[in-house]
């Protein structure tokens, strides 16, 4: 299958968030603890290991960082609108100076309110580990703006396929329980394992209609 991600390329890395392209087009934010693996999802998802930038020491990601997609065409053959995905800064690395992760706290939170081009959220979870604060926060904010959210479940080569299964089996149960709207998968960048069903996530995320991504957040 050709990958509708291919071809994606660094435009910028913001510390602010008027600092980012201008907001036309539609893009898809991936947010995630700093050690769960996101710029790993993000390379395999693009097929360009140098894309995002990965490193042995989590929390390296301290901006937000723009990546543009290929122009494409819709359905009906008609140029589709500018198209980007975000990396937003990991959170949650102790290291991280605390006027920094205040910072970052601030822009995320401005950043997911105010983007008008934002049509989902893909968040990145170890699938190893249960949810932890930043996780649910983000899982409430999305429900709750009705903005939609993907799940990644990352580093499924590091279980058994059955223990996979059964992580990603409990988290859908616990969506139900708490009346989440959120959708997951198991996924693992080193093994390949769920990348095209990803793709396709974040493809079906930037072809939400802005209006139903954004109808609580602009009142």
């Amino acid at each position: 299958m050709s990958n509708p991600l291919q071809g994606a390329q660094f435009v910028l890395a913001a510390h602010r968030i008027s600092q980012l392209p201008v907001d036309q087009g539609a893009e898809v934010a991936f947010a995630g603890r700093s050690n769960a693996g996101k710029s790993s999802a993000l390379n395999a998802l693009t097929n360009h290991k140098g894309l995002a930038r990965t490193s042995k020491t989590p929390g390296r990601t301290q901006q937000m960082v723009a990546f543009s997609l290929p122009p494409h065409r819709d359905a009906q053959e008609r140029p589709a609108p500018d198209l980007r995905l975000i990396d937003l800064p990991g959170y949650g690395y102790a290291k991280v100076p605390l006027d920094m992760r205040e910072h970052w706290k601030q822009e995320i939170d401005a950043y997911l309110h105010q983007r008008r081009s934002l049509r989902g959220l893909v968040l990145i979870v170890d699938i190893r580990h249960p949810l932890k604060e930043f996780d649910r926060l983000m899982l409430q904010f999305c429900f709750d703006t009705q903005l939609p959210c993907h799940v990644l479940l990352t580093k499924a080569d590091k279980i058994s396929r059955g223990q996979a299964a059964q992580a990603l089996a409990a988290l859908r149960k616990q969506f139900a329980a708490e009346n989440l709207s959120a959708t997951a998968q198991v996924f693992s960048s080193s093994a390949g394992t769920g990348v095209e069903e990803a793709r396709q996530a974040v493809m079906d995320l930037l072809a939400q209609p802005r209006e139903g991504a954004h109808q609580d957040r602009e009142r």
